[in-house]
């Protein structure tokens, strides 16, 4: 397992290029999960566990991993899979996973393998599944289904999000913004969409959503194409990076290509966090990036933007 994931920092140069690698692994009853290399730490057998009085279900425990408490949370039981038995954690492994600025291990029944794919082999679930609340994506690998969890959901679902802009910056915000102004979200996760909207809400600006870049991408050029009001009226393009059919980073290079576009103010926000993606952030041309989810850093973002735009 050490030698599977012992070359994860080689691969963060596939980003960029609207490829990613998936870390395949199992819950129990054959069906097989995924989740992006990026936001693995490592992958290791079940630690002692500690259990935690009053914990949502989901928290199997906590486990000391090198000097460090982390709170495992049982992936299965998340998503509403049967939970796994105590007798079962022998032979559990732990895959640990850093976004949204925390680490936390999800227990796993099987690990399989990583596979290389191109955003363009990761869709969006089945609409009207009974599974999209956890469900981001779905592929195919070697002809089995790989659906890829939503941990934004899981996150919120089982540990909890603040949501709420502070005091401070709602009042430097009051009537910053016109009627008009607008920001583009573009993320494949609901609950990330619902998030940012939230912030947006709480500022008193209007948003446009798009589930991933290639719909984010054909609305903008619509707009170019028409002269419609809402590009003069666009404070930004807030965009996710991992996302299926087109990443953030593509889009925002196509936006930069586009003499109509290039102008747009984009900001990636993304759970993949590090050095590396401030440098693809440089690379790609976006203005800005912030590890997501907390309120008050992208309401800080969005309130200096319109600040700007209101001096030029």
């Amino acid at each position: 397992m050490k030698n599977m994931l012992a070359s994860v920092d080689s691969r963060t140069k596939l980003a960029g290029h609207n490829r990613l690698e998936l870390l395949v692994f199992g819950l129990g009853g054959g069906q097989k999960f995924g989740i992006n290399v990026f936001k693995v730490r490592e992958v290791i057998r079940c630690p002692p566990l500690t259990h935690v009085p009053k914990a949502d279900s989901a928290i199997k425990g906590i486990a000391d991993v090198r000097g460090n408490t982390l709170t495992i949370i049982d992936l299965a039981q998340a998503i509403g899979l049967p939970p796994m038995s105590d007798s079962e954690l022998s032979e559990a492994f732990v895959i640990i996973t850093e976004y949204n600025r925390a680490v936390q291990g999800f227990l796993v029944r099987s690990v399989d393998r990583i596979v290389n794919l191109s955003w363009k082999e990761i869709m969006p679930p089945p609409s009207g599944t009974n599974t999209s609340n956890y469900l981001t994506a779905v592929t195919r690998v070697d002809g089995t289904l790989v659906e890829i969890v939503d941990v934004e959901q899981i996150f919120s679902s089982v540990v909890g999000v603040n949501e709420n802009v502070s005091d401070e910056i709602l009042r430097e915000a009051a009537g910053i913004a016109s009627p008009d102004s607008l920001v583009l979200v573009v993320d494949d996760s609901f609950v990330a969409r619902n998030q940012i909207k939230g912030t947006l809400d709480q500022l008193g600006i209007k948003c446009m959503m798009a589930k991933n870049g290639a719909e984010a991408l054909a609305l903008l050029k619509g707009w170019a194409q028409g002269q419609a009001p809402q590009l003069n009226d666009l404070i930004m393009v807030i965009s996710d990076v991992e996302m299926p059919t087109m990443d953030g980073y593509t889009l925002t290079s196509e936006i930069r290509k586009d003499e109509r576009l290039r102008h747009l103010f984009v900001v990636l926000h993304t759970s993949l966090s590090g050095v590396f993606n401030q440098a693809m952030v440089e690379k790609v041309g976006a203005d800005r990036f912030i590890p997501k989810f907390h309120p008050d850093d992208l309401a800080s973002v969005i309130v200096e933007r319109v600040a700007q735009m209101s001096k030029s």
